[in-house]
């Protein structure tokens, strides 16, 4: 069995060329290489397939027969071999992507055109704010925010971001608008206390351009990005947050941006994967639909 196909296409080739030697130039062998292997799969068979001459080969009655039916197991296994390229190509599988808490809403609500592209795809999300190690936690792609600090990985920009200012209607009416970032310190500011327990300043444009960093203080401090949002429509104060986090909101009339001239530029958006992971179809159809969806107009 393990000889099954041995000499079969040094046999086609030369039948359909009626020569070794041009058999052997489609191989990138030696005519004599061709002779041979087409010897051994007559002995093999018990029959001559092909008549020689000085100018040229011919079929015999058997060798057109079995011609045929070469061409047949030929196509079949050229058949196979497309359709595993196929399936290599289709994004399939399981794909597990890490990401902070701040974008676990965002990536959700445009996941289902995701999900209706790639049925086959079972997709993974694990929220958290600390970065994942992707080869020691089986992570495919990771979403980051900010600061990358990892030049093993490869980095695709997803979005630019804008760090807005926000409180509900009810607030407004109550309270009143901040005119200027030192205004806040006359607010309730819901902030944002890190990890190691520091309340983070927030970030403006100054009147020459330059970023500017308010301190802000107020009856109650968060520890996860997205809540500060839940505080703001709730009324309980002035929130800072990513623009991508309040589009519906704006529009809805459930936020207003007040200090909107000294909105400033936030941080970069970036998904990472691993090198060796390059060519997965998987992640290379997720990196492309990220880049997509949070696209401006996304």
């Amino acid at each position: 069995m393990a000889d099954l196909f041995d000499g079969i296409l040094p046999f086609v080739h030369a039948a359909e060329e009626r020569s070794f030697r041009r058999a052997a130039e489609r191989i990138g062998v030696t005519p004599a290489a061709i002779s041979k292997a087409v010897q051994r799969l007559e002995a093999r068979l018990g029959v001559r397939l092909l008549e020689r001459t000085t100018r040229q080969v011919q079929l015999t009655d058997e060798g057109a027969l079995y011609l045929a039916r070469c061409r047949e197991a030929i196509a079949q296994v050229e058949a196979g071999r497309e359709t595993i390229a196929r399936a290599q190509a289709v994004p399939r599988g399981e794909l597990t992507v890490s990401l902070p808490f701040v974008l676990g809403d965002p990536l959700l609500r445009r996941l289902p055109r995701f999900t209706d592209l790639y049925p086959a795809l079972r997709v993974h999300l694990r929220l958290s704010d600390r970065r994942s190690r992707l080869v020691d936690e089986r992570v495919d792609v990771a979403i980051r925010v900010g600061d990358l600090r990892d030049d093993a990985l490869i980095a695709r920009r997803i979005m630019a971001t804008r760090w807005v200012t926000v409180a509900a209607p009810a607030y407004i009416s109550r309270r009143g608008a901040p005119e200027r970032p030192e205004g806040l310190r006359d607010h309730d500011c819901l902030a944002f206390r890190a990890p190691r327990g520091k309340l983070i300043p927030w970030t403006f444009r100054g009147d020459d351009g330059e970023t500017l960093s308010q301190a802000v203080d107020g009856p109650i401090d968060i520890d996860q990005g997205e809540l500060l949002l839940t505080g703001a429509l709730a009324g309980l104060g002035v929130a800072q947050v990513f623009d991508f986090m309040i589009g519906d909101h704006i529009r809805a009339g459930r936020l207003l941006e007040v200090l909107g001239p000294f909105a400033a530029e936030g941080p970069a958006i970036h998904a990472l994967f691993l090198a060796s992971q390059r060519r997965s179809p998987k992640i290379r159809a997720f990196i492309d639909f990220l880049g997509e969806a949070f696209a401006p107009g996304g």
